[in-house]
């Protein structure tokens, strides 16, 4: 697989999680944690289903501790930390600090041996930051010191995801199958911190239930093995900048779903998203045959 055809297969990952807030409403009132075990729950067991056709596969789970560390580290960590996040400080300055994860990768990409940050890397991930922050103007407001442990938390998240994303990088021999197992791992984990803090409740009706089942099959499940193979085979500094369209889109489906209305910030937010992307990926796009 070429550079350039994993850096595509990644980008499919951006455009799954842009899909998740829209589909996290259509779920109801499930709890964080017992969604998250439900999802990953699926997820793991779509790509378990494909290794029966491929049972060489099987032995991906084979991994040394490092990996296991990293993956489940990475997945339920993240996870559990912006579900915190979102239950102790506002959703608006939880989301912004947690998008400080593209920008992220961008920069810890550089200390990946043979990558170089160039200009136009860095000047595109901050466009799409900047981006980011307009999404978010006017829905800010003050807010309280018991709400600055949500604050840490998202902060924190930021850095999560960003490590793990890098790191994969780094277990490059570590086979994408193996996230069959993080995903399973991570959905054991959820489960036990939903029995220990919060109460079950199970979608009420089937759209509720297709909600569920798509999140497994798509943002909580195939993504993560699409970002895998980018972040392993594709160029890692461009994925970093074209993840700021995340919550752009996010918002976009938001809108035509009702849940959201337009508006000039998110005009000017998806200009600068959109160029800052460009920027970043200018190499990719504008190469030279």
């Amino acid at each position: 697989m070429t550079t350039r055809t994993a850096t595509l297969v990644g980008l499919t990952a951006i455009l799954m999680w842009s899909l998740l807030s829209v589909m996290t409403v259509a779920t109801g009132k499930i709890p964080a944690f017992q969604l998250a075990a439900m999802t990953f729950t699926i997820g793991a067991a779509v790509a378990f289903a494909s290794f029966l056709f491929r049972p060489i596969a099987f032995g991906a789970l084979k991994q040394p501790a490092v990996a296991w560390v990293v993956g489940v580290g990475g997945l339920f960590g993240y996870h559990a930390l912006y579900f915190l996040a979102l239950r102790y400080a506002p959703p608006a300055e939880a989301g912004l600090l947690n998008y400080l994860w593209p920008l992220l990768i961008v920069l810890f990409s550089s200390l990946l041996p043979g990558e170089r940050l160039a200009a136009h890397h860095i000047i595109g991930a901050v466009l799409g930051l900047v981006g980011t922050v307009l999404l978010f103007v006017g829905n800010t407001g003050s807010f309280t010191p018991g709400q600055i442990p949500g604050l840490a938390a998202a902060f924190v998240a930021a850095f999560v995801w960003a490590s793990y994303s890098v790191m994969s990088r780094r277990l490059k021999a570590v086979p994408t199958d193996a996230v069959a197992g993080f995903c399973l791992a991570t959905a054991v984990l959820a489960a036990l911190v939903h029995m220990m803090v919060e109460t079950t409740i199970w979608p009420e009706t089937p759209l509720q239930w297709l909600a569920v089942t798509a999140l497994g099959i798509g943002p909580v499940g195939a993504a993560f093995f699409t970002w895998d193979i980018g972040m392993k085979r594709g160029d890692i500094r461009v994925l970093g900048a074209a993840s700021y369209a995340t919550p752009l889109l996010s918002t976009a489906f938001l809108i035509l779903a009702g849940f959201a209305k337009p508006s000039a910030n998110i005009a000017i937010a998806a200009i600068l998203i959109a160029g800052g992307g460009l920027i970043a990926a200018k190499d990719m796009v504008w190469r030279k045959s």
